[in-house]
């Protein structure tokens, strides 16, 4: 397995913070371009003012096979509206005008593919980002991308699943930098009411095999989700339900707000901190 990034990043010193503090991070995930890079720029000054620790960008693509409804219409908007993954990285560089808040790409591995991993690692990179989820990319194949990669001091961000053996969980948890994401049920993206009554034993299982902080994402919508991982999790990854206030707001300006909105109680959520989770290690 390649070495990781030697530096840390700004998402290992967001996480070394965050456990500091005795806190559970929010991720937010939103589409980027939808409905249009300047608005994702305002977005996610939003979302990071009222407390996101991690923002991930997600890369428009035309066959998002892992995303739920919601997601797939923000993909669908960005794509029309002229989104590229150059794009993508352009507006990263103007976060970082405004702000240092830890930028994940969230991205299916072919567009990356198609810009050439050299060249799409030194312009991420260059941009300012801190981290990469190739989400279609397994860590099996991953062995030449995650050298480009973390030569540029860019995090490579897996996904591990309830499905995924023990000797799976080894694999994706050596290829993992940064953090470890774990998909918190089977299926599709998408908002839920209730969390998996496995998650517990399933945070427990991969533990074993990591000690890179773990966000558990799919599914994570409300204030009370959030409390549930605290003792649990390192972080909570929410999506769909961001996506699905850029849509239905009327305006750039109330997307805006009800993204604060939203971030701010689900901070609030996670600031209840990670006093139980040494019971499940």
């Amino acid at each position: 397995m390649s070495a990781a990034p030697a530096n840390s990043t700004r998402i290992t010193k967001r996480f070394a913070e965050l456990r500091a503090a005795g806190e559970l991070g929010i991720v937010a995930y939103i589409t980027a371009g939808d409905p249009t890079f300047d608005a994702t720029l305002e977005f996610v000054l939003a979302l990071a003012g009222a407390g996101a620790d991690v923002i991930e960008l997600g890369v428009p693509f035309s066959d998002p096979l892992a995303d739920g409804p919601t997601i797939q219409r923000a993909s669908e908007r960005a794509l029309k509206a002229g989104a590229t993954l150059a794009g993508v990285l352009e507006v990263v560089r103007r976060i970082r005008q405004s702000s240092q808040v830890p930028l994940v790409l969230f991205s299916y591995y072919n567009p990356i593919l198609q810009m050439g991993l050299q060249k799409f690692a030194k312009a991420a990179a260059q941009a300012g980002a801190d981290g990469v989820l190739a989400t279609d990319l397994t860590p099996e194949e991953s062995e030449e991308y995650r050298q480009i990669l973390h030569a540029q001091g860019l995090d490579t961000v897996f996904l591990a699943a309830p499905t995924s053996s023990d000797e799976r969980l080894k694999i994706i948890s050596a290829a993992s930098s940064g953090f470890l994401y774990l998909i918190s049920r089977t299926g599709v993206t998408g908002a839920k009411d209730s969390l998996s009554e496995e998650l517990p034993a399933l945070l427990r299982r991969v533990r074993q095999f990591t000690s890179l902080p773990v966000a558990v994402g799919f599914g994570i919508s409300l204030p009370g989700h959030v409390s549930v991982l605290g003792g649990l999790a390192d972080a909570a990854v929410v999506g769909s339900a961001l996506v699905a206030e850029i849509e239905k707001a009327s305006t750039l300006e109330a997307a805006a707000a009800a993204l604060r909105d939203r971030m701010q109680m689900l901070k609030e959520a996670g600031r209840h901190g990670l006093s139980r989770r040494e019971a499940i290690r």
